[in-house]
């Protein structure tokens, strides 16, 4: 079913939110790779505010749907996430990256209640969520697994043997989402390797792929709702990626679309200019 107006305009408001929450934690750490959390920002919040079936205040429920972060460098913005939704106080972001803190730059699953997979050396999250979507099928349940992939990891080999068996085995309970801002650390994707035509190679791989403007909530919604009933048809036998096409730095005026932002660091002038910037979004 379409979003309604009134559930647009309340994601949207949600995701400047947590956007201001992102250069919040960022600032109280001193630094983080905030340029990719603001990026995926709607993507994470039509997942955890409007289709993962989740308890925040029972963070191992069995029947709960997983989601993977493969881009674990943006667990700045999957934490705040978490703290908004409840899995723990917001207080405890304050210390994220601290030393002894449980919030690591990559988040750790064995600490941070509400993530399922510690993530962060890139190319293996789709592997991991793959398992967890057999692991279902194989115990008859009907939860799903969801994965967030980076575009630059796109080009590690560990990702394509993952999508390679995830088609073969007809793995349509896991919906993988690819998060296409075309920066990663050492410059444009295009430039370090070549990523396009990716819709194709995904394709090639035995995918049903959607493309969509990730910063678009009735786009990202009418894509998660067709992977997830696909993921119900019991004829359905290839698995779903959308590919969401993104602003690095989306929503600072300062940030978009330029690499220097894949990690960077905000005193408190600049924090204050990031969240002017991001509440002046309609």
């Amino acid at each position: 079913m379409p979003l309604t107006d009134d559930e647009i305009r309340g994601l949207r408001a949600k995701a400047r939110e947590l956007r201001c929450l992102m250069i919040d934690v960022t600032t109280w750490a001193g630094g983080a790779h905030i340029g990719g959390a603001l990026s995926s920002a709607d993507l994470l919040t039509a997942l955890y505010y409007k289709y993962l079936n989740v308890r925040p205040d029972e963070p191992d429920w069995p029947q709960r749907d997983r989601f993977v972060l493969s881009k674990g460098h943006a667990g700045v913005g999957l934490a705040s996430v978490l703290a908004d939704r409840g899995y723990f106080p917001n207080d405890l972001l304050h210390e994220f990256n601290h030393f002894k803190s449980p919030f690591g730059m990559h988040l750790d699953g064995a600490k941070v209640p509400g993530v399922d997979a510690s993530t962060g050396s890139l190319g293996h999250g789709l592997s991991q969520a793959l398992g967890m979507a057999w692991g279902a099928r194989y115990q008859g349940e009907s939860w799903l697994t969801y994965c967030l992939l980076g575009d630059g990891e796109c080009n590690e080999g560990s990702v394509w043997e993952a999508a390679m068996a995830a088609s073969h085995h007809r793995a349509t309970n896991l919906i993988t989402l690819v998060d296409r801002n075309r920066l990663m650390i050492d410059g444009p994707t295009e430039d370090v390797m070549s990523l396009e035509p990716l819709a194709d190679k995904w394709r090639a791989f035995g995918f049903q792929v959607v493309e969509i403007d990730g910063h678009d909530f009735a786009q990202i919604a009418a894509a998660v709702e067709g992977a997830r009933a696909r993921a119900r048809r019991p004829d359905a036998v290839a698995p779903t990626v959308v590919i969401a096409h993104t602003v690095k730095g989306k929503g600072v005026d300062f940030m978009e679309d330029n690499v220097k932002w894949h990690y960077g660091s905000l005193d408190s002038e600049l924090a204050a200019r990031a969240r002017a910037s991001i509440e002046r979004v309609a």
